[in-house]
C-alpha cells in the first residue's frame, strides 16, 4: 500500500488574503487525501484566534499585543490594497458574489478535514497569548512539531 502523501504549511502571515491561500491548498490538499499541518506562527498565530474578548491575567505588553492584534480570521487585513479595511470589505463583496468561501468557514472546512493545525508555542509566549484565546482542538508545539511532519512532506510551503 502507499504511503500517504504530507503536505506542510508554515502560515507566518496575518494578512487576510495569505491565510487564504494557505487554507485553500490545505483543505486542497486535505480533497487529495494527503496528511496536511498549518504551522501557525508569528502573525498567522491570530487565524487561530478566537474572535471574542477571553478573560486572561496577562501583564501590561502582552495585553497590549492582544488589543493590537486582530482576533480571529475574520477580522485579519489584506496585504494589498487594505485601505483602512475598505479593501477587505470590496474583497469579501466580490467573494460572496462568486461564492467563495472565507477565511473563517475555510479554517472550519479544514478542522472538518482533521488538518492538523498547530500553534507555536514559543511565538504564543513571546506575544503573550493564551490556550484560552486560541480556538479549541488545535494542537501546540515547537519547530519540532513542524519539523516532525515536514521532513518527510511532499509539499512544504511558507506563506
Amino acid at each position: 500500500m502507499a504511503e500517504k502523501k504530507k503536505t506542510t504549511i508554515v502560515l507566518f502571515s496575518g494578512d487576510y488574503d495569505k491565510a487564504m491561500a494557505a487554507y485553500i491548498i490545505a483543505n486542497g490538499a486535505a480533497a487529495y487525501d494527503h496528511e496536511v499541518t498549518i504551522f501557525h506562527t508569528f502573525w498567522g498565530l491570530n487565524a487561530l484566534r478566537k474572535d471574542n474578548h477571553q478573560p486572561v491575567k496577562k501583564g501590561l505588553l502582552e495585553s497590549m499585543f492582544g488589543k493590537m492584534m486582530p482576533q480571529g480570521a475574520a477580522k485579519l487585513g489584506l496585504s494589498k490594497m487594505n485601505f483602512f479595511g475598505l479593501g477587505k470589505l470590496m474583497i469579501n463583496k466580490v467573494m460572496k458574489k462568486h461564492n467563495a468561501m472565507e477565511l473563517p468557514n475555510l479554517v472550519e472546512m479544514a478542522r472538518e478535514q482533521d488538518v492538523k493545525l498547530i500553534a507555536c508555542t514559543m511565538t504564543m509566549d513571546l506575544l503573550g497569548l493564551q490556550k484560552e484565546e486560541l480556538l479549541d482542538e488545535i494542537e501546540y508545539g515547537g519547530v519540532g512539531a513542524y519539523i516532525g511532519d515536514a521532513e518527510d512532506g511532499n509539499v512544504n510551503l511558507f506563506i
